[in-house]
């Protein structure tokens, strides 16, 4: 992101050092500025370069590719949650219309960077006013770029509007964020927004095959439902599991996926579920109080799986609201660090119940 080379961030083996990192760049360092060049982390490395890489949400880059084409790029607000590609998104328009000049053209702040007030007044203020050197035929808008602008206090956020409205001329504002509710309505009318759902299945399956292929790995089917299945959605994630797979594990398996994550495995599940249908309250209790030590499961992971199966299996509708509701606060107890042990009774309690009910239900 250095903006005197005009070396793409994706020319991993250049014999030259890396540049250094502009302060604009911080959190988004191209793959080059990670030592080791093939050691980058995969999610940096496999970053796509151009639109068209981009895995999914067509039509979104597509009307964003479209603006660009015609020179009318507004203001974006792109919101969703994590790993679905808004800041790949943005980064290769930025790509796509200052080209070498990249550097110079793009100021890009992060949650990591400072986000009060005195940056808006300053930094951003600075850089929207500074005359911009055309390079083309026409003269070319900077582009400020605020990842994680959630993160931004309600009055930097307020500074900010006033500065979007003055700056429009020279300068395009792109935001990003998880929740769309933290940025003030002010802001929000000022931009056009676009949201990232979560990614379908198939399109994070496609980008993993891909990435499988190009790192000569060896991932077997349940290896690759079990990655996609556990990203929900989120691009990110799903890299990051299946590196620090492989590097565990020579063959990527579904058992090895589940071992590296320590989320509990659908056997495993299924296992849990049949004592909590089937056994007595104590040897329930102890047969999954042992499962957990054995294989080191988090309560709160096997709680949220048992929920998903819940839904799957077949009961009276009023005993599954109640089932649910009873999951429900014991997942919200043990989000304030509430006794392991006791919150595990009380899902063992709450199946007895359930499975009384039922059985009541049947006479």
């Amino acid at each position: 992101m250095a903006g005197t080379t005009a070396t793409t961030p994706m020319d991993i083996d250049a014999a030259a050092p890396p540049p250094p990192l502009e302060a604009s760049a911080k959190g988004k360092a191209p793959i080059s500025a990670y030592p080791g060049g093939r050691a980058a982390p995969w999610v940096e490395k496999y970053r796509p370069q151009c639109l068209a890489d981009v895995a999914a949400h067509r039509d979104i880059v597509d009307t964003i590719d479209k603006l660009t084409n015609e020179n009318r790029l507004p203001h974006l607000l792109l919101y969703g949650p994590p790993g679905t590609g808004k800041t790949s998104t943005i980064l290769a328009v930025a790509r796509k219309l200052y080209g070498s000049q990249y550097g110079n053209m793009i100021l890009e702040l992060n949650a990591s960077d400072e986000r009060g007030i005195d940056v808006v007044r300053q930094q951003i203020q600075d850089f929207a006013s500074a005359r911009s050197l055309s390079f083309g035929a026409r003269p070319s808008v900077k582009m400020v770029l605020l990842d994680e602008a959630d993160a931004m206090t309600k009055d930097a956020q307020f500074a900010l509007r006033r500065v979007i409205e003055k700056h429009t001329r020279s300068t395009r504002f792109a935001l990003i964020c998880n929740h769309v509710n933290k940025i003030i309505p002010a802001l929000q009318s000022r931009c056009t927004r676009f949201r990232f759902a979560p990614l379908d299945g198939t399109h994070v399956r496609e980008r993993l095959q891909h990435i499988i292929k190009s790192e000569g790995l060896d991932v077997n089917d349940g290896g690759l439902t079990a990655l996609v299945r556990l990203s929900n959605g989120d691009m990110r994630k799903a890299l990051n599991i299946l590196q620090s797979t492989h590097m565990a594990s020579k063959q990527i398996t579904e058992e090895a996926v589940y071992l590296c994550t320590g989320n509990p495995m659908p056997k495993d599940i299924e296992q849990i579920a049949f004592w909590l249908l089937n056994e007595p309250f104590s040897t329930s209790f102890k047969y999954i109080s042992d499962m957990k030590m054995r294989k080191g499961l988090a309560l709160v992971d096997i709680i949220r799986e048992v929920t998903m199966f819940v839904f799957k299996i077949q009961m009276p509708s009023d005993v599954r609201i109640k089932l649910i509701n009873d999951l429900a606060d014991i997942e919200y107890r043990l989000s304030f660090a509430c006794n392991d042990k006791l919150q595990l009774g009380a899902l063992v309690s709450t199946f007895t119940g359930a499975r009384t009910a039922m059985v009541a239900a049947a006479h």
